[in-house]
C-alpha cells in the first residue's frame, strides 16, 4: 500500500477537486468519494492511510463515518473538515478518534496547516500499522530469542524488545530476581544491529568495590600489587557490542559516578592509566529493586537512572502469569531428561496441578532448579507431585532427631552415629537419607554396608552404637508407597 494514500470525502465537488489537485502535487496519491456513504464503501473495499470527511454530508455525515470506522475496526486517520458554525461538532469528533480538524474556508493558511498535518497523521497511521502487525506476528508465539512465555504480558515484553532493539538507547529492566532479566537483555543484544558484536555481562551484586571497578574499568600493568599485565575492563571488552549490568543499584555509588561519566563521554580510563580509551556500547542495565526506595535512599543515583532508563521494561513475576507455567516446566523437562539421557514421559496431572497453582517466589529460576532436580532424582518415567516439589513444601515433616556423641568418641564414631541415626529415621528410604545427609545414594549405601558388616555400632564402645537406634539390620529394597524403588 502506498505510504501516502488519502481519500477525500466531500459532497462539494470544487473543494474535493481542489484539494486532490494540492495533495497530488505533494506526490500523494488520493481519491474522491461523493459522500459518506461511497467513502465508507471505499474504505471497506480498500486501505487508505487518511481520510479528509467533511463534516456536513449526505447519507453520511463525517462524524458518522468515523463511527462507522470505529466499529468495522477500520483504522485509517480521519481529519474532520468543517464550518466555523460547526466547530462544537469537529471537536466531538476529536473526542471520538478524528486525528484533527480544519475549518472551511480552505484558504491559503488553512491548506498549509494540512498540509503539515497530513504527514503527521500519515506516521500515526505508519506507527500503528507497525504495531497491530507486530501484534497479529506475536499472537500465539512461545518463544521469542531464549524467552518462553505466550502470556500477555509476555508478548508485551516481545513488542518492547522489538520496538527497541534496534535503537541506541539504553534500556533499564525492572523485575524480581529470577524472572529472566538477562535473557531479556540477550535478546535485545541479538535483535539489535550489534548482534554480530559482544555481549557482556557483569553483575554488580557479586563482586567487592576494588574488584567491581577493575572488572568495569581494567588496570594498566603496575596499577597496584600484583598488576604485572595490562586488563581490559567490561568496557573495552563489549566494545561493538552490549554491555548487560545487571543488579546495577547494587553498585557502590562512587563507582556510579565513573559509570556516569563514561557513558556519558563513551570512553574509559583504566586503573593507573593515563589516557581515555574510546569505547562504543550499548548498555542494558537491570536491578531487582524498588527503583523509588532505592533513589530515595540514594542507593542508586538520579542522573545515572535517567541515563539508563531512557526505556525501562518490567519483566512479570512468574505468578502473574501463570499460563506461561506449563509451557515452560514442560520445555525444562524435556531439555534436562536429554542431558540426563533420561527417557520421561511428562508429568503426571497432580504433579502439573500443583505446579501450576504454587506461587514460585523464585519465579523461572526456581521452576527450572525444581524440575532439574526432579529429572536427577527420577527413577520412573513420570515426575509425580512429590518429586517436583520443594521438600520443606512436601507437608511431611521429618521427625525430631537428635544423636548423642559421648566424650571421647572420634569423628568417625560421630558420623557413623549420625548416618545410622538419620537412614534409621526414614525408615529405610536410602535415596530421603542421602537428601538429608547431602551425600549422594551409592556413597551412602557404600557406607551403611560398611557400617553393617562391621557391627553397626563400631569398635569404639558401643554407646556410640547405641546412639543410633532404631536401625535397620538390613538396606532396604521394598517397595516405596509411591511404586518406585528407593534411590
Amino acid at each position: 500500500m502506498p505510504a501516502g494514500r488519502i481519500l477525500i470525502a466531500d459532497d462539494e465537488t470544487a473543494i474535493a477537486s481542489g484539494l486532490r489537485a494540492v495533495l497530488t502535487d505533494l506526490d500523494y496519491d488520493v481519491e474522491i468519494a461523493v459522500d459518506g456513504a461511497a467513502a465508507l464503501d471505499r474504505l471497506v473495499a480498500d486501505r487508505f492511510a487518511v481520510v479528509l470527511a467533511d463534516l456536513k454530508m449526505p447519507k453520511l455525515d463525517g462524524l458518522a463515518l468515523l463511527k462507522e470506522l470505529q466499529q468495522r475496526g477500520i483504522t485509517t486517520e480521519c481529519i474532520i473538515i468543517t464550518g466555523q458554525a460547526s466547530v462544537d461538532s469537529a471537536v466531538e469528533a476529536m473526542q471520538s478518534g478524528a486525528y484533527d480538524y480544519i475549518e472551511k474556508p480552505l484558504n491559503a493558511e488553512k491548506l498549509g496547516r494540512l498540509k503539515a498535518l497530513i504527514p503527521k497523521a500519515l506516521h500515526k497511521y505508519s506507527v500503528q500499522e507497525k504495531n497491530r502487525e507486530l501484534s497479529s506476528q506475536l499472537e500465539g508465539l512461545t518463544h521469542y530469542a531464549e524467552l518462553t512465555g505466550q502470556s500477555e504480558s509476555m508478548r508485551e515484553v516481545y513488542k518492547i524488545i522489538d520496538a527497541v532493539a534496534t535503537s541506541t538507547a539504553s534500556v533499564l529492566i525492572l523485575g524480581e530476581s529470577g524472572t529472566g532479566k538477562e535473557l531479556v537483555a540477550r535478546a535485545l543484544h541479538s535483535k539489535s544491529e550489534r548482534a554480530k558484536g559482544p555481549f557482556f555481562a557483569l553483575n554488580c551484586a557479586a563482586l567487592p568495590k576494588e574488584i567491581l571497578e577493575n572488572e568495569l574499568f581494567g588496570h594498566e600493568r603496575g596499577a597496584f600489587t600484583g598488576s604485572t599485565n595490562e586488563k581490559p575492563g567490561a568496557f573495552e571488552m563489549a566494545s561493538g557490542g552490549t554491555l548487560f549490568l545487571d543488579e546495577v543499584a547494587e553498585m557502590p555509588v562512587d563507582i556510579q559516578v565513573k559509570l556516569l561519566r563514561a557513558l556519558e563521554t563513551r570512553s574509559v580510563r583504566r586503573l593507573g592509566g593515563k589516557k581515555e580509551i574510546a569505547v562504543d556500547i550499548r548498555i542494558v542495565a537491570a536491578t531487582n529493586k524498588d527503583l523509588q526506595r532505592a533513589l530515595t535512599d540514594g542507593e542508586l543515583r538520579e542522573d545515572l537512572y535517567y541515563r539508563l532508563a531512557v526505556v525501562e521494561l518490567f519483566l512479570p513475576p512468574l505468578r502473574e502469569r501463570v499460563g506461561d507455567i506449563p509451557l515452560l516446566a514442560n520445555e525444562f523437562l524435556a531439555r534436562f531428561a536429554q542431558a540426563n539421557g533420561k527417557k520421561i514421559t511428562g508429568f503426571d496431572p497432580a504433579a502439573i496441578e500443583w505446579i501450576v497453582g504454587y506461587g514460585w517466589p523464585g519465579n523461572v529460576r526456581e521452576l527450572k532448579n525444581a524440575v532439574e532436580r526432579a529429572v536427577v532424582m527420577l527413577r520412573g518415567s513420570v515426575v509425580t507431585q512429590a518429586e517436583v516439589m520443594p521438600r520443606h513444601l512436601r507437608g511431611v515433616s521429618d521427625p525430631p532427631m537428635s544423636v548423642t556423641i559421648p566424650v571421647g568418641a572420634t569423628l568417625a564414631d560421630g558420623r557413623r552415629a549420625l548416618v545410622l541415626k538419620t537412614w534409621a529415621s526414614t525408615n529405610g528410604d536410602l535415596g530421603r537419607a542421602a537428601e538429608m545427609l547431602g551425600l549422594e545414594d551409592e556413597a551412602l549405601q557404600e557406607e551403611l554396608a560398611s557400617y553393617i558388616a562391621h557391627g553397626g555400632a563400631g569398635t569404639n564402645g558401643d554407646a556410640v552404637g547405641a546412639a543410633a537406634t532404631g536401625k535397620p539390620e538390613r538396606l532396604q529394597k521394598t517397595e516405596k508407597p509411591n511404586g518406585r524403588k528407593p534411590r
